[in-house]
């Protein structure tokens, strides 16, 4: 296995930092909020056994390019992103693996890009529809969305996340959230918190939320995915929860499994990195493929 390359790449206008290892078919890893490539770290070297894998810094976060309006972070343009990068890397299809908002420019990118996209994974990813629903009549899952409305305020939001220099907000959101407190060391508290402090980047941050509540992109869309998928949900989710995943199957039309994590926060693939690893690699080496629900508790 080659060792981990940091580099940036130009794509879709922008410049963004990759971390790139081994050799074989593409993987791209796309992150969530608030974090970087560096949420993939335990993955990197584990999936490197067997692929090309890629860990990217969507843009407004890392090293990546900072674009400073609200319609820069609509889904066209983070799936257009998605699709550039991996022509810049000389390939033509990928798979494809997200968490949190990477889950969800994860599956717009299979549904806008479907012959791009060789398998998919998505690890606590709320299908836009079903999470839209929710929120309309689940009184509890509003409550746990509070956040994404308190986004939509001007500069508010911005200043309590770069408040105490991020600290505030870095201990709340891992150390806080996680069932497993030694999952977080300073050392990984320190690369989040630094990624908040950058310039522009909590905007940057903010913004995916902002222009999805504004229309930007219509995720709201019914497409159905063919890719064979397969769906990691940490069952300990204060932000998600898991009555989210009961209706996903109908999502997708080709094969669909999907793979229940005791004792887990949002932070999955960072709180069992080994259980994630293995799983990433008997769906993405098409070692298991499934159309009923498996359970895994262990890891």
């Amino acid at each position: 296995m080659t060792e981990a390359q940091h580099r940036r790449v130009s794509a879709n206008g922008m410049q963004f930092h990759l971390v790139e290892a081994g050799s074989g078919p593409l993987v791209v890893l796309l992150h969530g909020f608030p974090q970087s490539w560096y949420s993939w770290r335990h993955q990197i070297p584990a999936l490197a056994e067997n692929f090309r894998v890629v860990a990217v810094d969507m843009r407004g976060y890392g090293g990546s390019d900072c674009p400073p309006a609200v319609v820069d972070y609509r889904i066209e343009a983070l799936t257009a992103d998605v699709a550039a990068l991996i022509h810049a890397l000389g390939a033509r299809t990928a798979h494809i693996v997200g968490h949190d908002w990477g889950g969800i420019v994860a599956w717009a990118f299979a549904v806008r890009y479907p012959d791009m996209v060789d398998r998919l994974v998505l690890l606590n990813y709320p299908h836009p529809v079903e999470f839209a629903r929710k929120l309309r009549t689940d009184p509890r899952q509003l409550l746990r969305s509070w956040y994404m409305f308190f986004f939509q305020l001007p500069r508010l939001p911005e200043w309590a996340m770069r408040r105490r220099d991020g600290t505030a907000l870095v201990g709340a959101m891992f150390r806080q959230m996680a069932v497993r407190p030694d999952t977080f060391t300073e050392e990984d508290l320190d690369e989040y918190r630094r990624n908040i402090m950058r310039p522009g980047a909590a905007t940057a941050m903010v913004n995916y939320y902002r222009a999805a509540f504004r229309g930007f992109g219509a995720l709201h869309r019914q497409d159905r995915v063919a890719a064979p998928t397969m769906v990691i949900w940490a069952e300990d989710d204060v932000a998600l929860g898991r009555e989210l995943t009961r209706n996903l199957p109908a999502r997708f039309s080709g094969p669909f499994r999907i793979e229940y994590v005791a004792e887990c926060s949002h932070w999955v693939q960072e709180e069992h990195p080994d259980l994630v690893n293995r799983l990433l690699s008997e769906h993405l080496r098409g070692e298991v493929i499934a159309t009923n629900e498996h359970f895994s508790t262990d890891g």
